[in-house]
């Protein structure tokens, strides 16, 4: 016999519901709902944010928790506006923050600690936070995505490495995210000045200036707006800042279907982003934050993500859906820099950032 999927859903996550319930030392002003009172909890996330229907009520059906979601734009306006809201939290979880904006909300004690069931098995190389006050969920890779008809029709090579995209022949072509404002804007800008070092990231970015590039406020507006090879785009730009498991989206949404995805990825221009989820410090509901923090690490919305989000999930036990990994481009090797060095100089290299390209 088959069970239905909130059912399976439901046991699956029973363990973790049982865990926070016996043992999550939660403040002291955290409040229950009172009794057998059902609680909604809010959850602050990106506008990308998705997860099925199903899968977001079989936690409500396992745990008698409702889950009302504010999103708030891109994720790095997601974290401003959380620091804004500091010590009146408009939510209970945060979910979005990454790996290029976590120094800050650390900085900022957005969070109070909870180590989620299951966070002993995220790989060492995807944990956000040691001290469990954000939770690694899922990691995507940004690099640049490009149109795949236009370069055809235009006779022109596509470009393989960062130092490609300042040659005059892909003059006008590029649209880039606002670091300041954008999560895979601040990846690309890392990018750049892991590629270019200190003496040099600053010279590359008035070279692309000077070579056209467009800045947009965050990752929707680059992608669906200017980008020409979005399946939903009116754009004219055929190489944006995007994710490499973008040309998969493109196949799924495909209508009518496609064999092969429009768009492609430059995959020697990626820098690793792991996304994460944290208790937002002055929540009164502690335990039921928790326990959504642990249903975000469980199967169901582990297998859920790759298709809803197309990010890969963090738990080494999700399996991957067959049109995810065939559609996915992996990385040339990947950009990385230290939290530390992310921590101490980020907010210098966006101010100069700001000073080369808002002119």
């Amino acid at each position: 016999m088959t069970l239905p999927y909130q059912t399976r859903a439901a046991l699956v996550l029973l363990p973790w519901v049982m865990i926070v319930a016996a043992c999550g030392g939660p403040p002291a002003d955290d409040a229950k709902g009172g009794g057998n009172k059902p609680v909604t909890i809010t959850l602050l996330t990106h506008d990308s944010f998705a997860v099925s229907d199903d899968v977001l009520a079989a936690f409500t059906e396992a745990t008698g928790i409702k889950v009302t979601l504010l999103q708030g734009g891109d994720a790095g306006t997601v974290v401003n506006q959380a620091i804004l809201t500091q010590g009146a939290p408009q939510a209970d979880v945060l979910f979005g923050v990454d790996s290029t904006f976590v120094s800050r909300a650390l900085r900022e004690d957005l969070f109070v600690a909870y180590e989620a069931a299951g966070s002993e098995n995220i790989p060492a190389d995807l944990v956000l936070d040691p001290k469990h006050r954000v939770t690694s969920i899922d990691y995507g890779d940004v690099c640049v995505n490009y149109d795949k008809a236009y370069f055809a029709a235009a006779g022109l090579p596509v470009p393989s490495t960062l130092q490609d995209l300042v040659d005059p022949r892909y003059r006008n072509l590029l649209v880039v995210e606002n670091p300041a404002t954008s999560s895979p804007g601040l990846a690309f800008l890392f990018a750049t000045i892991d590629e270019f070092g200190e003496k040099g990231w600053q010279a590359y970015w008035k070279a692309l200036a000077d070579n056209g590039v467009e800045v947009s406020a965050g990752w929707e507006e680059a992608y669906y707006g200017s980008f020409s090879g979005g399946g939903t785009s009116e754009g004219t730009r055929p190489l944006v800042v995007s994710y490499g498991s973008s040309p998969t989206a493109e196949v799924v949404f495909a209508d009518p279907p496609v064999d092969a995805a429009p768009t492609g990825v430059l995959a020697r221009t990626c820098y690793r982003q792991v996304e994460g989820a944290g208790i937002l410090a002055g929540t009164k509901h502690y335990r039921e934050a928790g326990a959504l923090i642990d249903f975000l690490l469980s199967l169901p919305f582990q297998e859920d993500v790759p298709l809803s989000m197309f990010v890969v999930p963090v738990n080494p036990a999700a399996v991957l859906p067959a049109v995810f990994v065939a559609n996915r481009t992996e990385p040339t090797g990947v950009y990385d820099l230290p939290a530390a060095t992310i921590d101490r100089k980020r907010e210098e290299w966006i101010q100069a950032w700001t000073n080369i390209m808002v002119r």
